[in-house]
């Protein structure tokens, strides 16, 4: 027992590096304890951090008025069950850490935010063993500046990557959080994502991109931002507001990740095109980004998963990619090939095996679905998982300073990708059968 309760302090020592706590009201720095208030665990916990830590109880809800609880589904921590927690704080980037474990529990845990972006991937802590660790969130709003916003369509409205709270989904097979602590993140690089569907994170299951799995390969040191939306292309992104919500947060020495090409292809017309339109608004993102002292980095579009007969794979994105390594090496940024690094990986799996990385379900796999999902652009969380992968490896590849940061993350090689049966992605409890707008 005192053993535990020295893993205890040591572990929220190096948590909280003992900072002085405001008032709720006062601060964004806070600090909550999930474990019952008579056991040992909170004493130790108490004992290291001024004042002491809020105590979290099975009613514990989330109001507005209180401005923290549990939400959006009805379970509460350390039940066994995945649960939800929110918090109302204002935007900005927050370093997060996160004490897992029990006391009498074996607890296997993973820690996702906001919309289901993944941080900490199926932690397993033994009885009276207790697993600390940190990380960078960016909560946000659709807010530019007074008056001026990112015109976000109907279907973002409920997304809680927008809303005021910053909220977390504690999941696994038998999920368990001791603390939590909230605190504005110390100097950081913020890597900003711009791109569609298949960059997003995606709210509900089955469906997932690679944006949102990349932060669990990085260490506190960077925080990714990331504003890729369905159905977005160069020129919507540019005319929504989003480059501009970005280049308002950007900073010398941030990154911007750009993918797009698989709904540029569809916009016709004069002066339309991969060597026209498309690499113009493309151009735009690098120019921006070199102005405000940050790093651009171009990336393929995703290949679409389309066999022939024969078993080869199909090119579907036509002179798009082209376009984008020539606006590269015209810029001298660094490029991403993720066309040429997820089509081999397809090929690697095969026309039936690559099936397991995408939204293709029988019907009543999931609650109400009475159609079978046959969908050949959007990944299922491993097919994200595993694209995430991709982007890593380029990122080695091109030599970027980011990889100093990366965590768990040696190499990758798309011939030879994690087989399904070694992935395991505890379902979220939100479920949504629409197709993500865009293909």
């Amino acid at each position: 027992m005192k053993q535990a309760m020295k893993q205890v302090r040591q572990a929220l020592l190096i948590a909280f590096a003992i900072a002085p706590l405001c008032s709720w009201a006062q601060s964004t720095q806070y600090a909550f304890n999930f474990q019952p208030a008579d056991n040992e665990t909170y004493k130790a916990v108490t004992s290291i951090t001024q004042p002491e830590l809020i105590p979290i109880s099975s009613g514990d809800q989330y109001t507005k008025e209180k401005g923290y609880g549990y939400d959006l589904i009805p379970a509460t921590a350390n039940t066994g069950k995945p649960f939800c927690f929110s918090v109302n704080l204002p935007d900005g980037d927050y370093k997060i850490t996160v004490v897992l474990g029990a006391k009498n529990e074996i607890g296997q845990t993973s820690v996702r935010a906001e919309s289901r972006r993944l941080f900490i991937e199926n932690q397993t802590t033994a009885k009276g063993k207790y697993y600390t660790q940190s990380f960078l969130v960016n909560k946000r709003s659709p807010v530019i500046k007074e008056g001026d916003y990112i015109k976000i369509k109907a279907r973002e409205k409920g997304k809680l990557d927008w809303d005021d709270k910053l909220t977390f989904e504690i999941n696994g097979s038998n999920p368990q959080l001791a603390a939590l602590f909230i605190e504005p993140a110390p100097a950081h690089t913020t890597l900003f994502l711009c791109g569609n569907s298949t960059v997003v994170d995606q709210d509900t299951e089955p469906w997932a991109s690679w944006g949102q799995m990349l932060p669990r390969f990085f260490d506190s040191a960077i925080c990714i931002a990331n504003y890729g939306e369905s159905g977005e292309s160069a020129t919507s992104f540019i005319a929504s507001n989003r480059l501009k919500k970005v280049l308002s947060e950007i900073k010398p020495g941030d990154y911007i990740f750009v993918e797009f090409g698989h709904n540029d292809e569809k916009i016709k017309g004069e002066g339309k095109g991969p060597f026209q339109s498309f690499i113009t608004d493309l151009r735009k993102f690098v120019t921006e980004a070199k102005t405000h002292g940050a790093i651009p980095v171009l990336i393929t579009p995703t290949e679409r998963r389309s066999f022939n007969s024969d078993g080869t794979l199909k090119p579907t994105h036509g002179y798009y990619p082209d376009a984008t390594r020539k606006l590269a090496k015209e810029e001298g940024v660094a490029l991403i090939d993720l066309t040429q690094k997820s089509g081999t990986m397809y090929c690697a799996w095969g026309i039936e095996t690559s099936k397991k990385a995408f939204v293709q379900y029988p019907a009543n796999t999931f609650p109400g679905q009475d159609k079978a999902l046959a969908d050949n652009t959007h990944f299922n969380p491993y097919g994200a998982y595993e694209i995430a992968h991709c982007i890593l490896q380029g990122i080695k590849e091109n030599k970027l300073p980011l990889r100093k940061y990366f965590l768990d993350f040696t190499s990758f090689n798309p011939q030879k990708p994690l087989p399904f049966d070694e992935f395991f992605w505890p379902s979220s409890p939100f479920v949504e059968l629409e197709k993500p707008e865009g293909n």
